[in-house]
């Protein structure tokens, strides 16, 4: 009976896991169909007549809008309708213009009290804007999406955008097909396979119930009672023999039994000295644990009387040492250096590494060399004799405390996150160096940066991201980000805390296969700099707050009252641009930094990674003609060229960068 219920369990989940590759493979067929008629569509609509039929100026007696439909409109209902019928699980097949808010119908091919008219406005399905991002863009990603809407039912949706002839994308096609047709076969194909299977296996075990008993069961049984006395005494007379005389197979094994008792006894005198070794090299191997946590700074806050910053670091080894190490250390009373590397390997050999490489770097830090000129001379000594062929992966930083001003080299390392003033934690990337050891010969690249008041940066190994849940998932970048910004003003202890936690919780009892390290320098700065800066949600709402900020900053300078109106003209006109079309249809940041420490001027720049943009490549209005036969658009930013001493724009590591100069008079 246990050997039927655990064969009738076996079976269970066989034919389920069946049921459940066939469901996929419905599903991946679906998805192609869907999506084949979601481009067909969006290849057969003219995209630039789409957004006409929204604009509208005229309404009807009780004040609602017109909507004007035309031949060409008609024609492209036909041929959705056509469409849909078709394809037996299309549910619905319609067109919309998504927008910040709401989507907005199009096309829409349901009938009765279901069907969207055109210009009629609706909310987002939970999930459905996020879903949105990836599809209305230049290269959409087609990805089927599940829902479950208390109007509309469980749907999979398949959207694809509409192009309008500037390859620009202006609406978006849906399919939404109906999984209740897919679930009712994926059952029904359950059923059937657990049926056949249950039959087939209870006629297999009857079968082989009675075979096993007559060939097997018995003559074991038979072979259990002469072996007993040797079970029994096996811990005091293990050189014990076995004597069964039944003639035929049974009596060879119990010749094997008398040679491994005789054998077992050699094996557990072994075992005795190979466990007394093994214990002895874990003692060791503990030992060379507490070593290499003593060799890393490990006492916080490391520079009780320095208030100009905060700094946390962690480091978990995959095994009992590591390869990651992480560094930091006072040059003098004004500079700080930071260092995170990772070894290649794991293990003993790479711990030794380790030692050697955070030496030689301290060593040449504390030369007053540079980053590059450091890891070029590390680069050369561990070459020399490096037979194994390891390399290090190092990311190094040299900071001038009192201005916030640093110079850092990338060796292969992971990219560096930055969170500025009120912002959120961002990667910030730049081309990277070879390895350190990787080659000889090499000439590392370095780069200048600066961190202001509020700033805070985090580094890390690629143990973060690859940490590993089951099923092979990684914890990834994506995750990293939200974990840090899930609490963005937490001082670096909490904040290394926080992640800890999440990557715990998303890799739950898998084992842990590299080292985890990670650092964190809070910036808090002098307290006068003549420097401030304010992020806050690129939406016109949050204009009034950032006057209020300009206005106090314009204070503290003797400006004329026409050149501060001129100012916030300018703020307002640029702050109102990025919350308009930067970031369009979605949203994001904008940060504005003010920069008094130059006397006699003001110098106010504008940060957005939204897309990129020059506003100042637009051609000048011509102001000589009347407002009726001007173009519309470009004034705001002429009066701003006019009105400004200097403004100039750069596109920097995925940012747009506006800078305004304006000159004063102190009195």
């Amino acid at each position: 009976m246990s050997l039927v219920l655990f064969a009738l369990l076996i079976t269970l989940i066989a034919s389920i896991l069946v049921g459940f590759g066939n469901y996929r493979t419905d599903m991946s067929e679906c998805a192609q169909s869907a999506y084949a008629y979601a481009r067909a569509a969006a290849r057969f609509i003219d995209g630039d007549r789409v957004l006409g039929y929204l604009g509208t100026s005229e309404t009807d007696e009780n004040g609602n809008a017109i909507y004007r439909k035309d031949a060409y409109y008609e024609e492209v209902m036909s041929y959705l309708v056509s469409a849909q019928s078709e394809y037996a699980l299309m549910k619905y097949f319609y067109v919309f213009v998504p927008y910040e808010d709401n989507l907005v119908y199009v096309w829409d091919v349901t009938s009765g009290e279901d069907a969207r008219p055109l210009g009629y406005a609706e909310e987002y399905m939970d999930g459905g804007k996020e879903t949105l991002k990836n599809v209305y863009r230049r290269d959409p990603i087609e990805e089927i999406s599940i829902f479950h809407d208390d109007v509309y039912g469980n749907i999979a949706c398949a959207y694809y955008p509409i192009f309008n002839g500037d390859g620009q994308p202006v609406a978006i096609v849906g399919v939404d097909l109906s999984l209740e047709s897919i679930r009712h076969k994926f059952f029904s194909n359950v059923l059937r396979i657990n049926a056949a299977v249950w039959i087939a296996t209870l006629i297999a075990c009857a079968i082989g119930f009675f075979v096993i008993r007559r060939t097997l069961v018995r003559p074991i049984q038979r072979l259990n009672a002469a072996t007993k006395g040797v079970v029994e005494n096996l811990d005091t007379s293990l050189s014990m023999d076995l004597e069964i005389n039944t003639n035929d197979e049974l009596q060879e094994l119990a010749g094997s039994f008398s040679k491994m008792n005789a054998d077992l006894r050699t094996y557990i005198e072994r075992l005795s000295k190979v466990t007394a070794e093994k214990e002895r090299i874990g003692a060791e191997l503990n030992i060379a644990t507490q070593i290499q946590a003593d060799m890393l700074p490990h006492i916080f806050p490391p520079f009780p009387d320095r208030k100009e910053f905060e700094l946390y670091a962690s480091m978990t080894p995959a095994k009992e040492v590591g390869g990651d190490f992480y560094d930091f250390f006072l040059i003098d009373d004004d500079h700080l250096c930071l260092v995170m590397a990772d070894v290649s390997g794991k293990g003993i050999p790479a711990a030794l590494f380790m030692v050697i490489a955070k030496t030689l770097i301290k060593n040449r830090a504390q030369l007053g060399e540079s980053p590059s000129e450091i890891l070029r001379n590390v680069n050369e000594q561990l070459m020399d004799g490096n037979e194994a062929e390891l390399f290090v992966t190092v990311w190094l930083a040299i900071i001038e405390i009192s201005t916030g001003k640093g110079v850092a080299a990338n060796a292969g390392h992971e990219h560096p996150v930055l969170r500025r003033a009120g912002g959120r934690y961002e990667p910030v990337i730049y081309r990277h160096s070879p390895a350190v050891a990787a080659m000889e010969g090499i000439k590392f690249r370095e780069h200048s940066f600066e961190l202001y008041p509020g700033y805070s940066l985090f580094v890390y190994t690629d143990g973060v991201l690859e940490a590993t849940a089951a099923g092979n998932e990684l914890f990834g970048m994506e995750r990293m980000l939200a974990s840090l910004n899930r609490e963005p003003n937490a001082p670096p202890r909490r904040l290394l805390g926080n992640l800890r936690e999440d990557i715990d919780r998303f890799v739950g009892e898998s084992p842990q296969f590299d080292d985890i390290t990670m650092m964190c320098l809070h910036y808090s700065g002098t307290a006068i700099r003549g420097l401030s800066e304010l992020t806050l949600d690129a939406k016109t709402e949050n204009l009034e707050e950032l006057m209020s900020f300009i206005a106090g900053e314009l204070d503290e300078l003797d400006f004329p009252a026409k050149n501060k109106k001129q100012i916030e003209i300018a703020v307002e006109e640029l702050f109102v641009n990025i919350a308009h079309y930067a970031y369009t249809p979605f949203s994001g940041s904008a940060t504005v930094r003010v920069d008094k420490r130059e006397q006699g001027q003001i110098v106010i720049t504008f940060i957005d990674r939204g897309m990129p943009f020059n506003p100042l490549n637009n051609p000048e209005p011509d102001i000589t003609l009347s407002a009726e036969d001007r173009q519309i658009g470009g004034l705001g930013i002429y009066m701003v060229k006019q009105s400004m001493d200097e403004v100039a724009y750069e596109y920097r590591n995925g940012e747009n960068i506006l800078t305004i100069k304006k000159g004063y008079i102190r009195h």
